[in-house]
This record gives structure tokens, sequence and C-alpha cells, in this order.
């Protein structure tokens, strides 16, 4: 292109406008020995005054252009942010009702008909040698993921970044080679709107290869590299996007209405997220007053999943490390399904242009092997092949990786001698890998994402920076949003919400959302009819025996090859610190606890998930780590069975007085009825002014139940025959409400007979 084209388009560009070209105030830019002219218009057909009948006519209106449906498809609001490769920057804005392509319409002067003349021989050599053919296959399906949405950003975001020369030569190529489509040199034309016509005259196919073409002939080859990329970037996030709403878009069979699965936004209830972490557990109780027993007295800040690495938090605090905390049964698992979707269906983390969940549970099966993280991206989610080793680190691809359940990884972390990862192609043992990415040292200018329960925190290196929020379930009004979500019938959803009211420790678990999905699922067989009883058991005890068999089927991950009899050794042990601390009213497991009980901290919190840890700050230099069960009534729960535990499987009574050394050896004790180790507890429990042992004699009571016996069997080493029972303790309490001894006691005896179902 030299100086005379430019002068050239010049004078065209004054001399001209759309309306002058078509209507033919001024001279036809087309001589009679061009291939197109535009014909003389004709006048229209005078019908006179006989007026129409238009009552049958339909009114349609009218479409939108390119740039105005882009508009209204893409997330990124009203303009799209382009920069030259000198770095300054170009705002176009998409927002413009004077767009050149809206002005058209069936009934406009600007829209003639342009009649091809005949074409002569030299004519069609001159045609072919000016114009490159375009080679398109008439056969090829289109890629889904080539919408005019992406067309329209990826000519838009590849014209942008061309220098005002570089611009202008592609503005003069396009009008030499296609200048049937165009009325007018397209010199006066803006970005959106070059590209709005050319959309509209070429496929989309068809407008990517001209703008490589054209691309080409200014020498531009590194924007063509670049709209490449964009293109098979495009079609990786398709892929990725299908393989992941396959993983992640539908919930569970349980969910299923009517046998179709149902999507997660269709239930998805809103967690409570808040900004700071170590404010230890709930500790609403349904008895007592429970001192706080957090280390963060102010109260954090509420987040919801789209604030998790959104654009402005990233602005904000700089962290490319997050950890997301929860204790088990928290939602962390949904939170993760909620954010992967939002991101998929673009509501959420359009900055960032590609996410890959790498789930702890699926990272085992590379324990054994020296592997890179490409390697394993590649495996998971094979679509990501086409990607180039430079998309994982430019900075207009942002990349997310999603690590769930670090809990899960029970290998031994050398945050010493583990040698540095920087590159994902640095082929590594799984152990090296985890190790650099919580030092933060692969692939730098990734997001990292890593869901955990708390006691891992305190396993990341202290000069990691990363941020940290905490998942701590629902709130009050989604509890009951959960349930109506949950179930398409709204009686069906009142009955259940009923029932979790009828006991204000029931309402109160519920802020777990694994314990409302218990609940709601024995409910869900209910209606199915897969169960005999019209109402699931009115004990907690049920519901709680429920929350423990499903943390333990959590365990299986974590601790796969533990046997029942440790299993069941451990629950003793368990609850055998609960029940001293009750005595004691203590909620807090101070490290000198342990030594007695024989059992590991990671063992009680991470693998159960009965327990969550902490930071305590009593002095002002001084911080603790304290651990406690993730509810008092949990707590609360497994003293009472350790004693159960420990009258079924050895007969033995924990509140009759051990027999003197001196006795030892010589007698054996004898098998203690059942109904006095009630009586026992009920008068322990009568004891207590501040009722610390009430829900304990419920649940103690409560396991005694046929419904809960069955549940607790695989704990139980023989059975135990308990005919009478739940008559004789039924008739112990009354007989105590009777007497009035404790008048301020009565209203939860009362609640123990309702536990009875008596």
């Amino acid at each position: 292109m030299d100086d005379s084209d430019l002068e050239m388009m010049a004078t065209l560009s004054r001399s001209s406008s759309p309306g002058d070209a078509v209507s033919g105030r001024e001279q036809s830019l087309f001589d009679e020995d061009d291939e197109f002219y535009i014909p003389e218009r004709r006048p229209s057909l005078d019908l006179g005054p006989i007026s129409m009948d238009t009552s049958h006519w339909h009114y349609v209106d009218q479409a939108f252009s390119p740039a105005q449906s882009y508009r209204s498809m893409t997330s990124e609001g009203n303009s799209i942010n382009m920069s030259h490769e000198d770095g300054s920057p170009t705002r176009v804005q998409l927002n413009r009702a004077d767009s050149y392509s809206s002005c058209y319409s069936l009934d406009s002067d600007d829209c003639e008909k342009r009649i091809p003349k005949p074409e002569r021989k030299e004519d069609t050599v001159l045609k072919l040698s000016e114009t490159p053919a375009l080679n398109q296959e008439p056969k090829e399906i289109r890629h889904p993921s080539l919408t005019v949405a992406f067309t329209f950003k990826a000519i838009s975001k590849t014209l942008g970044r061309l220098s005002e020369d570089n611009m202008k030569g592609f503005k003069l190529m396009l009008w030499r080679r296609h200048p049937q489509s165009f009325n007018t040199p397209p010199q006066g034309l803006d970005m959106v709107d070059l590209v709005d016509r050319m959309l509209e005259c070429f496929d989309l196919e068809l407008s990517l290869q001209i703008t490589k073409n054209l691309l080409e002939d200014i020498g531009e080859n590194r924007m063509i590299e670049y709209l490449q990329t964009l293109c098979i970037r495009n079609e990786v996030r398709y892929n990725l996007n299908e393989t992941l709403r396959r993983q992640y878009g539908e919930v569970c069979e349980e969910y299923a209405t009517e046998g179709e699965p149902r999507s997660v936004d269709d239930v998805f209830t809103d967690l409570y997220i808040t900004s700071l972490c170590d404010t230890g557990p709930n500790i609403e109780h349904e008895v007592m007053t429970i001192e706080k027993l957090d280390s963060n007295r102010k109260k954090g800040k509420a987040l919801s999943t789209k604030d998790i690495f959104s654009a402005e938090r990233l602005e904000q605090s700089h962290f490319k490390f997050m950890l997301i905390t929860g204790v088990a049964g928290s939602g962390k698992s949904m939170a993760v399904r909620k954010i992967i979707l939002d991101w998929i269906e673009e509501k959420s983390h359009q900055h960032v242009a590609f996410m890959f969940p790498l789930p702890f549970r699926e990272l085992k099966k590379f324990k054994d092997s020296t592997v890179s993280v490409l390697e394993i991206i590649h495996t998971l989610y094979p679509e990501t092949k086409k990607l180039r080793d430079n998309d994982y680190s430019c900075e207009d691809c942002k990349i997310m990786f999603i690590f769930d359940g670090l809990d899960e990884y029970s290998e031994d972390l050398d945050f010493q001698n583990t040698t540095v990862i920087s590159e994902i192609t640095d082929r590594a043992t799984l152990n090296a890998i985890v190790v650099n990415l919580l030092r933060e040292r692969l692939v730098y200018r990734c997001l990292y994402l890593v869901f955990s329960r708390p006691q891992v925190q305190h396993s990341i290196p202290w000069d990691t920076r990363y941020d940290e929020i905490d998942v701590q379930g629902f709130r009050d009004p989604q509890k009951d949003e959960f349930f109506n979500k949950r179930f398409k019938d709204p009686d069906q959803a009142a009955r259940v919400i009923a029932y979790i009211n009828s006991s204000k420790t029931l309402r109160i678990m519920c802020h777990l959302p694994l314990f409302c999905s218990l609940v709601a699922d024995e409910y869900q067989q209910i209606f199915r009819g897969q169960v005999t009883w019209a109402e699931p058991p009115r004990s907690i005890t049920y519901m709680y025996t429920k929350l423990l068999l499903a943390l333990r089927q959590q365990r299986i991950f974590r601790a796969p090859d533990r046997s029942l009899d440790k299993e069941r050794d451990f629950l003793v042990k368990v609850g055998k610190l609960a029940f001293n601390m009750l005595e004691k009213g203590q909620y807090k497991i101070s490290k000198y606890d342990w030594k007695d009980v024989g059992i590991s901290d990671v063992e009680v919190v991470i693998n159960s998930g009965l327990c969550t840890e902490y930071i305590t700050k009593p002095y002002v230099l001084h911080q603790e780590k304290v651990i406690s069960f993730i509810h008092p009534t949990m707590q609360e729960y497994m003293a009472a069975l350790y004693v159960f535990l420990s009258f079924t499987n050895q007969g033995k009574n924990i509140y009759e007085p051990q027999l003197k050394d001196k006795f030892k050896g010589i007698f054996k004790p004898a098998t203690h009825k059942a109904t006095e180790l009630y009586k026992s507890a009920v008068d322990s429990s009568l004891q207590c002014d501040d009722g610390k042992l009430d829900i304990f004699l419920r649940f103690l009571l409560g396991m005694a139940l046929k419904t809960n016996l069955d549940l607790l069997q695989p704990f139980c080493t023989c059975t135990v025959k308990w005919p009478t029972l739940i008559e004789d303790a039924a008739a112990l309490i009354s007989k105590r409400i009777r007497e009035n001894h404790h008048p301020g006691r009565n209203t939860n005896l009362q609640r123990c007979l309702e536990e009875l179902r008596l």
C-alpha cells in the first residue's frame, strides 16, 4: 500500500457518504467498467387515495445487528478493553444506536440491490489476481463454539492491537478486495461498525478467514497467530465446559424428581461464607449458654461463591492462593460445584480463561509415578491437549486450579528439602507437586483455590502468602430455603420443615448442609414409599446416628485400611474423652488432654470429621491451637455412645464405683442391668443445675430404641436384649417428675420422655 492509495481513500471518504452513494445525489463511485453498478431507483407506485385494510398485518421487530446481539450475550458489560502493541488502551463501546449496519432495513435506500454486469475474460483474470480465493470447506461442520458473540469479540480484540497506520491499511485492503460489501469506503467506520458490517456480509468462518488474509497482506503475522490462539482457546473452553457440566452439573440421584436429574442451580442454597477464619464451631445450644470459643471476636464480612477470587478481590488483595476451610458437612463440596457451574454459565469469574478442578481424590492415582502438572491436566481433561504451553503462563489467559479435599492427602510434606518446580511441564512426584503448590511456586501466574477441613491450614508454610475464608454452612433462613428447593411439592417441604422445627436441637444442627441433606434423604424415602413408617423417628438420636454414619462413610477416603474393630475402638476413645470433658463442663480440648486418650488430633479432626481445630489467643503475644467437637451436641452424643458401647460390649456401668485395688482380680463385676445404668444416668443429670447432662441423657435413652439399635449394631460386639428397658426408663423419669425435687428440670425430663416416644 503506497501513499497514492491512502490519498485516494481520503478523497473518497471526504467526497461521499452512504446516502450520497446510494441515492445518486453524487456521482456514482462505480463507472460502467466496474463489476457492480447501482441502478437508478424507480419511482414508487402511486396507488392513489384508496385506503388499505391493514388489520391482518403482522408486525415483526427489527433484528439486532451482530454488535447489538453480541452486547446482549456477553458477560463483560458494555465494552471490550483492548490494547495496541504500543500499550495505548482502546475502549470499544458496543452500546451504539448509530451503528453503521443498524440503519439497514429492507426498505432502506442504503440496501439497494446491486446488479452484477456480465463479466468479461479480462475482468475475470483481474479479479482472480487481486482477490485470493477463500479456502472454504462446505462439508466441514462448524464447531459449536464458533458463535456471533465470539467471532465479533475475537476480530475486535485482534484489530484493536493494530497500530493506527496498519488499521488504515487493513481497511484499504478490505475495500479493495470486497468493494461489493460496502456502499462507501470503510475508512470512516470505527471498529465496532467495521466488524459489524463484516459479520453481516459474510458468515463467521469467512469473516475470520478474510481477517487473516488481510492481516497477512499488511504483514501482521503476529496478529494472525493471536487470532488463531483465540479460536483454539475458544474451542478448548467449549469442550472443557461440556466435560465439567457432565461432572458437576447434575446433583445426586436422591435430588431427582420423578427420575429426572436436577441441576445444581435448582437445589443450591447460598452458604454463609465469611472473610475471617478461626471463628470456632457453632455453639448455639437448646439447654445451655456456652461461652464463645473463637479467637476472632469481630464479625467477618459475608461473602458469596462469586466473591471467591473475583476480579475485584484480586485487585484488592493480590493473593493468588486462597484456602477455603470448613468443618465436615459445612458445604465445601457444594461450593466447589457452584463456582464451576457459574463459570461455565458465564455468571461469574469471567476474568478466568480456564478452570481446572483437580480433586485430591483423583490425584491419588498419580501417587506412585513421576508426572508433570501438564500431564495430569491432559489425563483428566484430554480436550486441553490443543492448548500450548505458553497458554498456562501468559497474562491474558488466566487459569484457576481448584484443589478439593486437601485433608484427604495423607502423605508427609517436606517443605525444606523438596525440589523446586516452577514450570507446568516439570516432571516430579505427586508429593513434590503438592509441596510446591503449597509454597506458591507452581506456575506463577495461575490462581490456586484449595478446599480443606480446618486443621490443614496450619500445615501450610508460614512464608506462603494466601488469603483465607471460612464456609460455615446455613444461616437460619437458608435452612427453610434448602428444603423448599429440595422438594418441589410445597406440602412435602412443609412437612419436613415442621419436623426439624419439632426439636430446637434438630433446628440448630441444620446449620450443617450435610445434616439437612440427611433429613431430606429420610423424607425422600418416605415420600417414595421405600420405608414402612410415615414419619421419621421423633428421636433426635436417630438423626445424629445418621450423621455419625455419614461421617464414617467419608472417613473411608482418608483412612481406607481401618478395620471395624479399630473403628469401634476409636469411637470408644473419643467418646470417653467427650464424657470426661462433659462432666467438667469443658468444651475445648487442649494438647494435654490427648495424652490419656491414645489418638492423634489428625485422626479426630481430619479423618473422622467429628472435631475441628482453630487458634485462640488467650494472651496478647500468645496463641494456642485448640480442638473442639464440631458442635457441643456432637460432644454429648459421643459421650452417650461411649456409655452405651461400654455397657453393651463390656457389661460395664461407668457410674459404678471401681473396686479397690486390693480386691482387683479376686471378684469379677457382676453383669449390671440396663435399668440400673439408666437410673444412675438420670440421677446424675438431675444433680447438675446447669443442665449440662440433659441432652446427653436424651441421647443415651434414645439409643435403646430399636431403630437406633439397628443403626448402631455394627459397633456392638454382642446383641443385648432390652425388652422392658424403654418402659422401665419411662416409669423412672415419670416418677422423678412427680417427685418434683428438681422443678426447674421437669421440662428437660419431659423431653426425655419424648425421646422414648411415650
